[in-house]
């Protein structure tokens, strides 16, 4: 692990995985997860000479709290990040509440991006024309509901969570995924890091993605971008995806009929090998 020190002085929690002369990938993890989260095939990375960079938002694991934080407030860290790393420009993928977070950086920091990749990510609260919670399971619709009425009702709420196992939060259709040991264990020890401190990161990663406006337009983005869905995603419903990718400029939506949101573990090979492939 080391430690970032962020522009207004906090510790970002930053791990390293793969080839260490590789192509560098900033990727930003889905919630509540940490800096552990990544595919859990190291093979992976070998094959496609990839650096993989992954790091603790704010709250998780070992990067300091930043209350009230919204989602645009990720791009600066990224960015912190990528300086003391010594990287230029980079491919950036987010996966479930990653997502907007590598999309807020690609909009703020357009110049240091070479392209971006989203699995199963959220849109914004106050999407226009976007019924939000539409196709929601019941646990994120219980979660938007209390990340709107404030820190306290969404702390009250998510407390009760804080004991299950990360794949018991997600549907059903999802279990024969997480059933996988490999992919079961990774995401356990991610969830067990991202809350090792507590769950005050959780409440404000989900205020930020569930309840407040993202502080940035995804329409204002320019660089390539690839999105992708599971057509029977409930944790984040397809209409997500689908808004995106009507509204980000040139960006690329690809559904997989017959998976809901851990269907993203199968769509990562793809998707890093695009993102690393010199056109």
């Amino acid at each position: 692990m080391q430690k970032v020190i962020s522009g207004d002085g906090r510790v970002l929690a930053v791990e390293e995985w793969g080839e260490p002369d590789g192509t560098p990938v900033l990727y930003v993890c889905g919630s509540p997860m940490s800096r552990l989260a990544r595919y859990p095939d190291p093979d992976l990375f070998g094959r496609l000479g990839i650096r993989l960079i992954t790091y603790d938002r704010p709250g998780f694991g070992y990067s300091t709290p930043q209350p009230g934080r919204r989602v645009v407030d990720a791009a600066d860290d990224i960015a912190a990040i990528a300086d003391t790393l010594g990287l230029t420009r980079f491919p950036i993928f987010g996966v479930s509440g990653g997502g907007p977070h590598a999309l807020a950086f690609t909009a703020r920091y357009p110049d240091r991006v070479v392209r971006v990749a989203t699995l199963a990510g959220l849109a914004p609260r106050d999407a226009d024309g976007l019924d939000w919670t539409a196709g929601m399971g019941a646990g994120n619709r219980a979660s938007a509901a209390e990340a709107i009425r404030g820190v306290e009702a969404l702390t009250a709420h998510l407390g009760k969570s804080a004991s299950a196992s990360a794949p018991s939060l997600l549907p059903a259709n999802d279990q024969a995924i997480l059933a996988r040991p490999e992919i079961g264990e990774m995401v356990r020890t991610a969830f067990a890091e991202a809350i090792r401190p507590g769950i005050a990161g959780w409440v404000d990663d989900t205020r930020a993605l569930f309840g407040l406006p993202w502080g940035f337009d995804p329409s204002t983005i320019s660089r390539q971008v690839r999105l992708w869905h599971g057509e029977l995603d409930e944790a984040v419903p397809v209409g997500h995806g689908r808004w995106l990718a009507a509204r980000i400029p040139g960006a690329t939506l690809a559904t997989r009929a017959d998976v809901g949101h851990a269907g993203h573990f199968d769509a990562t090979p793809a998707m890093l090998e695009w993102l690393v492939r010199a056109d």
